[in-house]
């Protein structure tokens, strides 16, 4: 059976547009919740992020879930990660994030963890949408679910995040630039750095239900770039909406993305002993991180843009360590998902003990020039088509003579398709990137 709803990461869309409907969310709190207490009386967390529409699709959701007769623990506004986490420790049956991570807050949706903290099988998100499609009947009224508050979520969860430092190391002389896009990491990030010792000077740390991901975080990292050079920060940390991803800004204002993180922490858990393998990227990962690697000694592996894929990756070769170029980070001698937050202080740790600056590290990696262009689309096209379009691809590739990479991929998160080209020459493939663009673009209209 294919999948209606889910994509690659959860639910997601425009508030008030199906699926995302507080209607929807009602009946699917009520599938779930039957899937999940198949096996007794389920207990489920839900948590979400900053945006006004969440304590709606909070209270469907709760509605849904009881009426199937499970358990609710609602743990207000937390990062992603924070939910994986607290789902472990309660020992529920499954946590509910409600969030579309860097998207406007005009967008939002649903992701699951398991009770392992993990990403929810294809074959669970499968059997949520058949119960999707039945009808919706309650549970007798003693049977109805529970629901209480957890009051301490935020303090378990930034005791964790200090666990994951190394012991005997602080952040003490360090000034950090902090952006926290107004997201669900507000109350968290800036107690867990300034607690380790950092002194903290924060951005993005005001939601209002509608300012999340605004021209800060992660996809906006212009504002940080500015408050470091202000501050004379020695490092910026700037967060998405949900907390799963990083990027950061070393001393000079200049961005630092995920692969170069990557890198970085690769490069410091092989100097320590404590690099399990090798190191997955994503199709989209700069070749300069696999060059770079390569010197180090470092086996790489490519697997499909999505989380839920480098972990499948990670997990199929025993792996410990992968991520993204957006700055979606997997470590799982750590956690097990991607956490902003940690994967940070996996960097903080790597520049203590190497005594370096963050462009010191980073130097070590040269990235290709790389240009990405999103090209809206209201319809599905078949990527691997002939025709114009695999002529265009042909025609690049060849242009860039065997020292470069064009890729096409539909977004899992948003209605576009991705162009990527990458090579030596940053004039060459920025131009190469448009023509191809133009060309998809004529494609899809």
């Amino acid at each position: 059976m294919s999948k209606k709803y889910f994509g690659t990461d959860g639910i997601r869309g425009r508030v008030g547009e199906s699926p995302v409907t507080a209607e929807f969310m009602l009946r699917l709190g009520w599938a779930a919740g039957k899937v999940f207490s198949r096996e007794g009386r389920g207990r489920i967390l839900i948590g979400k992020d900053t945006r006004v529409s969440g304590y709606m699709f909070e209270s469907a959701l709760e509605a849904g879930l009881v009426s199937a007769g499970v358990d609710v623990l609602l743990l207000g506004p937390m990062p992603t990660p924070a939910i994986a986490y607290l789902t472990r420790t309660f020992n529920a049956s499954a946590g509910i994030v409600i969030s579309a991570s860097h998207n406007p807050y005009q967008d939002n949706g649903v992701k699951f963890f398991s009770s392992e903290g993990e990403k929810l099988d294809d074959e669970i998100e499968t059997a949520i949408e058949r119960e999707l499609e039945c009808h919706m009947e309650m549970v007798p009224s003693d049977q109805i679910g529970k629901v209480s508050r957890v009051a301490d979520a935020a303090g378990r969860y930034i005791e964790f995040c200090k666990s994951c430092f190394p012991v005997g190391q602080n952040l003490r002389g360090m000034k950090i630039a902090l952006d926290c896009a107004h997201g669900a990491t507000y109350h968290i990030a800036p107690s867990v750095f300034g607690e380790l010792g950092a002194e903290v000077v924060e951005m993005g740390t005001d939601p209002d239900g509608f300012n999340i991901n605004d021209g800060v975080g992660s996809t906006s990292p212009d504002s940080l770039r500015q408050l470091v050079l202000k501050e004379k920060a020695d490092i910026g940390i700037a967060l998405d909406g949900d907390g799963d991803r990083v990027i950061m800004v070393d001393e000079s204002g200049v961005l630092v993305d995920g692969d170069e993180l990557l890198y970085i922490v690769a490069n410091d858990r092989k100097e320590v002993g404590e690099l399990k393998g090798g190191v997955v990227g994503t199709l989209m990962s700069n070749f300069g991180l696999e060059e770079a690697l390569s010197t180090e000694g470092i086996p790489f592996s490519r697997a499909a843009v999505g989380d839920r894929y480098v972990l499948a990756e990670l997990q199929s070769k025993g792996w410990i360590l992968g991520g993204e170029s957006s700055g979606h980070m997997l470590c799982l001698d750590v956690t097990t998902t991607g956490d902003g937050i940690i994967s940070a202080l996996q960097v903080l740790a790597a520049l203590r003990r190497s005594g370096q600056m963050l462009s010191d590290l980073k130097s070590q990696m040269k990235k290709y020039p790389q240009h990405m262009i999103n090209v809206a689309c209201g319809r599905k096209i078949d990527l691997k088509q002939g025709g114009p379009l695999a002529k265009a691809v042909e025609g690049t590739e060849e242009q860039l003579a065997g020292k470069g990479r064009v890729l096409l991929r539909a977004s899992g998160t948003e209605p576009v398709i991705r162009v990527m080209v990458e090579g030596e020459d940053e004039k060459k493939v920025n131009s190469l990137a448009r023509d191809l663009a133009e060309v998809v673009s004529r494609e899809l209209n």
